[in-house]
């Protein structure tokens, strides 16, 4: 015999929270969709990464679970299977993203919209009835097939049009409008699917495993909801889609503009360098200012090549006969004495001072005495 099946234990908080939950995780998922489509690379994935997670994490797998707080089968406590429950979120998650990266990498065509509305709307419904699956109650479950069918077919197209309102709504106002039909289709293909639901408690209740939902359920949605507050508040902080497409433009025009001035630059220097090729051909050629002959150092034996008596190469030398030449000059063809230093070989130091040898003071006085 089927036991009295409730939906609505506290009433209307829950399908009324549940319903604000599917509509802001709609909202800021189409929101990331936005920033998505004006973003190319990385970041597009990782905006899209956030849609999946806002949309199926927020906006399918939370609400699902606040509309079963309020669900309660007469003579059978409910608990919940831990590992389900999570495989649940995940299978949400990922068909989400899968039908999201499918639509905006196919540049929302028909085929692409079509697909990934199916494999989502597949994706949505598993994701439902394998939350239902991880209730532990001591009873007998049962699904009407009718009803079930009608569920998959709201989820198909509950999926469609939320992804079709990814690639085409651009606007706030219309982001608003797409969110709360969202939430429509998403809280009316829950109600469906657990309208389908057949309870047949047994005569003699067990104990029941699992957890509570209390212990379970409320932390793992609190923690989920606190990360769709995050992206929020990333939205909120980062530029809009119009924004970052006239920032994208303004940056194509200054890039244009400097090629453009680089070309001019080019052209200009291309075409002056034949003209000053011209001009120095009709100048002719330019030719170095001749330099004067610089007078050579003189030899060690004498005056430079150009003053008299000087040494001549292959001429050979005449020794210095030490026999004075008028006015104290060497006679032609001979070289001047090579007087040393003091302190070379052929000096004498003095005391107080370095002075010439003996011998040449006696040539220097012979010297001056015939010239007398």
């Amino acid at each position: 015999m089927s036991s009295a099946v409730n939906h609505f234990t506290h009433g209307l908080i829950t399908p009324v929270l549940a319903y604000v939950m599917s509509c802001m995780g709609s909202m800021l998922g189409l929101r990331l969709t936005a920033q998505a489509r004006a973003s190319r690379g990385a970041s597009r994935m990782r905006w899209l990464l956030g849609a999946a997670v806002s949309i199926g994490g927020t906006g399918i797998w939370v609400m699902h679970f606040i509309a079963m707080m309020g669900f309660q089968v007469e003579g059978t406590q409910i608990r919940f299977d831990v590992p389900l429950t999570a495989a649940s979120a995940a299978v949400a998650i990922v068909v989400v993203g899968t039908g999201l990266f499918l639509v905006s990498y196919g540049r929302g065509r028909v085929l692409a919209l079509l697909g990934g509305g199916l494999l989502t709307g597949l994706g949505v419904a598993s994701m439902h009835y394998l939350g239902m699956y991880a209730m532990n109650m001591s009873a007998h479950v049962s699904y009407d097939r009718t009803t079930v069918i009608a569920s998959v077919v709201i989820a198909v197209v509950a999926a469609t049009a939320a992804l079709w309102f990814t690639v085409r709504v651009t606007r706030p106002v219309w982001i608003a409008g797409a969110a709360l039909i969202m939430g429509v289709a998403v809280s009316g293909m829950h109600y469906t699917g657990m309208y389908a639901l057949q309870v047949t408690v047994d005569p003699e209740p067990g104990v029941v495993a699992g957890a509570d939902a209390l212990d379970f359920l409320v932390p793992l949605m609190t923690v989920i909801s606190l990360i769709t507050l995050t992206m929020l508040l990333m939205v909120i902080l980062s530029p809009s889609e119009q924004e970052m497409s006239e920032d994208a433009e303004l940056t194509r025009k200054l890039e244009m503009q400097r090629r453009t001035r680089q070309q001019l630059t080019e052209t200009s220097l291309a075409e002056a360098t034949p003209l000053a090729t011209g001009r120095r051909a009709q100048r002719g050629p330019v030719f170095a200012a001749p330099v004067p002959d610089q007078p050579s150092p003189s030899d060690a034996y004498g005056p430079g090549p150009s003053a008299p008596g000087a040494f001549t190469p292959g001429t050979q030398r005449t020794p210095y006969s030490g026999q004075p030449y008028p006015d104290g000059q060497a006679a032609p063809g001979q070289n001047a004495p090579v007087i040393p230093f003091p302190g070379q070989p052929g000096t004498q130091h003095q005391q107080g001072g370095q002075g010439p040898a003996p011998q040449q003071q006696q040539s220097g006085k012979r010297s001056r005495s015939r010239r007398r």
